[in-house]
């Protein structure tokens, strides 16, 4: 297995992990590798079938949907701690989706089979799984209801205030990727996306590039109506679920 850096979480700090007993990690580390990877890294193609399950160790995993006429767009981010679609490993069945990797990232990379037969095998294993399932499940019915229920306004300003609350800084953000990745996210176009900006500079922010300066968040926020049922995180993700039940 590679050597992980001090930043880098290891397998053994999963938080599923230090709920199983020493025998069932010892017998999935076997199964197991560490793979580090540079910024572009496709880790597998919509329509592969999967042969490991992934676990993000460190950085994350863009998904991707690609249309048969080659028209690409994002649907969704996968950070660390979390499965990378157990669905398909779980059922055998081909990805949905295209895996790219954003940034330099590590992941646990799980033989398939052997992760089939522990969650057979092990309750504690499988209620992880369930509950990363869950959790994949209610953010892609967030993101349903943020396409379906908003203008693309709306969208961009709840983006901003999002991911000022999850960068910690409530007077600014750095938008973390190209704008036309965050404008497919959205599911809208990249020009819209620069349109949508525009028109939020009356209601209270100003762009610079990458950074977004948020100089009245109270008139942002009145203007694009943040919803908790939308815009805000879980209470408790996979990892938190499986710890709790050990």
């Amino acid at each position: 297995m590679d050597a992980l850096t001090h930043a880098e979480m290891t397998p053994e700090d999963l938080p599923f992990f230090r709920a199983l007993s020493e025998s069932r990690r010892m017998d999935l580390l076997r199964n197991a590798v560490v793979h580090g990877v540079g910024s572009g890294t496709v880790l597998f193609e919509q329509g592969d079938a999967p042969t490991f399950q992934l676990v993000v160790l460190s950085g994350s995993a863009q998904l991707f949907g690609r249309s048969t006429e080659g028209r690409e767009v994002l649907i969704e981010t996968v950070r660390a701690p979390d499965f990378i679609i157990p669905a398909a490993v779980v059922t055998g069945a081909p990805y949905l989706m295209r895996a790219r990797v954003p940034e330099p990232s590590r992941f646990l990379l799980i033989h398939a089979a052997a992760f089939r037969a522990a969650i057979d095998a092990d309750p504690v294993l499988a209620h992880a799984v369930i509950g990363s399932l869950a959790q994949q499940f209610r953010r892609m019915v967030r993101q349903i209801k943020n396409l379906k229920l908003r203008s693309s306004t709306q969208r961009v300003g709840c983006y901003v205030l999002a991911l000022s609350k999850r960068q910690g800084t409530p007077d600014r953000v750095i938008l973390p990727y190209e704008k036309n990745l965050i404008a497919s996210e959205l599911g809208i176009t990249r020009e819209s996306f620069s349109r949508a900006l525009s028109k939020l500079e009356s209601s209270g922010i100003e762009v610079d590039g990458q950074t977004i300066a948020i100089r009245d968040r109270e008139r942002l926020a009145a203007q694009c109506m943040p919803d908790p049922l939308i815009d805000g995180p879980d209470a408790d993700g996979p990892a938190e679920v499986s710890a709790k039940m050990s």
